[in-house]
């Protein structure tokens, strides 16, 4: 069987629903694939994509999330050029912006495997993986998804962030995976609900800017080896 292929997207900086946009089409147009061929139409799987951007700032806050953890008025948003989304993901609210890479998988789990344990497993893997190569230890905490640096300490900090939505074992939105961001942002809400906790960014942690391009590259072979697809070029 030939691997699946995944077509890889970068969108640069982009506006937040600009980006959400563009992974509703995916989503829906890779559902109603999967529809089409339940329905005994002869077709070929659903495209997948791995979408990779930054965006201005913004806070967004999932389904499950509590308004009360934005600990800001919608003037002082505002104020600071950030924006606010109500978004159909998991998770509570996060931060994202320039500095930040931004990963948005649109998988067709069928063509995989249809574990979102698992594929929430494999995302953190790949942000673990991508970190050693710069010489950061991370880990997880059990019950609390996403990324951390010194996880077993009081000094727990979160690096990345995750948030994803599945129908028809169609994954979308993904990881906000702090590089150069500006962490002040996160002053001004209660990360992923957990108030007791720490953000940190590549940057602190090493003392120095990181090349974002390098780090896209390495988290785009990350995913590659992890889920075991070929890069369709287009």
């Amino acid at each position: 069987m030939p691997l699946p292929e995944v077509t890889i997207i970068n969108l640069g900086l982009v506006d937040y629903k600009k980006a959400w946009d563009i992974q509703e089409k995916y989503f829906k147009q890779a559902i109603d694939r999967k529809i089409a061929i339940r329905n005994g139409e002869n077709l070929p799987p659903p495209s997948n994509y791995l979408i990779l951007c930054e965006h201005p700032n913004v806070y967004t806050i999932g389904k499950s999330g509590k308004e009360e953890n934005l600990l800001l008025s919608s003037e002082e948003v505002k104020s600071k050029e950030a924006s606010f989304y109500k978004i159909n993901r998991g998770g509570d609210i996060t931060y994202h912006g320039p500095g930040q890479l931004v990963v948005y998988p649109i998988l067709d789990l069928d063509q995989f495997f249809t574990d979102i344990h698992k594929y929430m497993r494999f995302l953190e893997q790949a942000v673990i993986n991508t970190l050693l190569k710069f010489g950061i230890q991370s880990s997880r905490i059990d019950g609390m998804t996403g990324v951390w640096i010194d996880s077993a300490l009081p000094s727990a900090r979160k690096i990345c962030a995750m948030g994803v939505k599945s129908s028809r074992w169609v994954t979308m939105h993904g990881i906000g995976f702090n590089i150069n961001t500006n962490l002040d942002f996160f002053s001004h809400i209660v990360p992923c609900g957990i108030d007791d906790k720490a953000v940190t960014s590549m940057k602190k942690e090493l003392g120095i800017e990181v090349d974002m391009q390098e780090v896209e590259n390495i988290i785009i072979e990350e995913f590659k080896s992890l889920f075991g697809f070929q890069i369709k070029h287009k």
